[in-house]
């Protein structure tokens, strides 16, 4: 009997576990199949917002003297004088006595050029008395008016010509004295010395370089699209203080520095090598030496530009990158794209201008997409922060 048990009793078990994996595998629920959901994108964009926008051109350039010129002399001699303003660096007035050239040899030539115009002026007050006496005598001879000859007219005539050559040669001997002091043309500063005291000059000798401080002058190259920004006429030079102001920028002493400038005018030609025009920007007083408290603008500092431009009223500042090929941008309507064809009036840097194509309160795609369709499905973040949906903000991240 107990090995009967041991048989059946694994049987037993076996069934009824047989039996509960049926009613189980019966019972199970019907799970019905769904097809995949994919998002639509998320993709950034701006409001469209009208605004006026100074179309303002960058350039840049060196600085340079509006004047500058090589001191000579005209004269010979030995140099034995020598300001302290006749130093490379320098600064010096209009009219300041520089150097100074040994004036004796020019002395005594001033003497003897006196000394001639002396005797010049004795012979013609001699010749007019003789000839005065040579007419007397002929009236009293009575025969009739004297000849030009008897009246000694050549001869007064050869003694005034004598005079003015006298003249001439006293006055090219006073001027080559003047000579001798050289003296600043204008006021301005001293680029490089090229003579000192104890020095023999020759006339034609260069002496220094010097350049003007009242003025300095920036050639600023600009493409031709971008000369329809600003306001300037071409054909002419500008009256004072009506050209375009120009804010300019550069290093200084470790430090940016900036300095206030005008377009006075524009050059006579294009470029062939880079096709832009020159304009010419001036800054009045570069070394503050009217201005205690203005930063000093050295000659050939490089410096950045930036012209005022004229103002463009009603435009859209979009991002660069929501500018499509063909100047199109993507136009966000209820959630989906439309290509939309668009006035792009400038593009510079990060940003483009759009003068029309474009209403107030729109919304514009400013992502990158590989693909695009007309219409498709998209999930918008604006660009300040606002998420439309309440699902999957990391995507943009």
């Amino acid at each position: 009997m107990t090995n009967k048990l041991k048989i059946l009793l694994p049987l037993v078990v076996l069934a009824v576990g047989v039996a509960l994996a049926a009613v189980i595998v019966m019972a199970r629920p019907t799970v019905e199949r769904q097809a995949d959901v994919v998002p639509p994108p998320l993709v950034r964009a701006v409001e469209v917002a009208l605004e006026d926008v100074r179309l303002d051109v960058a350039s840049q350039g060196t600085v340079r003297p509006l004047t500058e010129s090589t001191l000579v002399t005209q004269v010979a001699g030995e140099v034995t004088w020598v300001s302290r303003s006749f130093a490379d660096g320098a600064f010096f007035r209009r009219g300041e006595l520089l150097l100074r050239i040994d004036p004796r040899d020019y002395e005594l030539q001033v003497a003897q050029a006196e000394a001639q115009v002396a005797r010049a002026r004795v012979t013609v007050e001699r010749e007019v008395a003789e000839g005065e006496l040579a007419r007397q005598e002929w009236q009293e001879l009575g025969e009739g008016e004297a000849s030009p000859l008897t009246a000694r007219e050549p001869q007064l005539a050869e003694a005034r010509a004598a005079l003015q050559a006298a003249d001439a040669s006293l006055e090219l001997a006073r001027l080559n004295l003047s000579r001798t002091e050289i003296r600043a043309p204008f006021e301005g500063r001293v680029r490089e010395k090229q003579a000192d005291r104890g020095q023999y000059v020759t006339p034609g000798r260069s002496l220094a370089t010097l350049f003007s401080t009242d003025y300095a002058e920036i050639r600023l190259p600009v493409a031709e699209r971008e000369l329809g920004f600003l306001e300037i006429d071409l054909g002419r030079t500008l009256p004072s203080g009506s050209g375009p102001e120009v804010e300019l920028r550069g290093a200084l002493g470790g430090r940016e520095a900036t300095w206030a400038g005008r377009i006075v005018r524009s050059g006579s030609q294009f470029s062939e090598r880079t096709r832009m025009l020159e304009l010419f920007a001036r800054v009045d007083d570069p070394f503050g030496r009217t201005r205690a408290a203005a930063t000093p603008l050295p000659m050939g500092l490089f410096v950045d530009a930036r012209i005022s431009g004229r103002t463009a009223p009603d435009v859209v500042v979009l991002p660069r990158s929501a500018i499509r090929e063909d100047d199109r941008v993507l136009v966000i309507v209820d959630d989906r794209l439309r290509f939309r064809d668009v006035d792009v009036l400038r593009v510079l840097g990060d940003e483009a201008i759009v003068s029309g194509g474009l209403e107030p309160g729109e919304h514009v795609c400013v992502s990158a997409l590989e693909t695009v369709v007309e219409g498709m499905s998209v999930r918008v973040q604006l660009d300040e922060g606002s998420i439309r949906t309440d699902q999957d903000e990391e995507e943009l991240l």
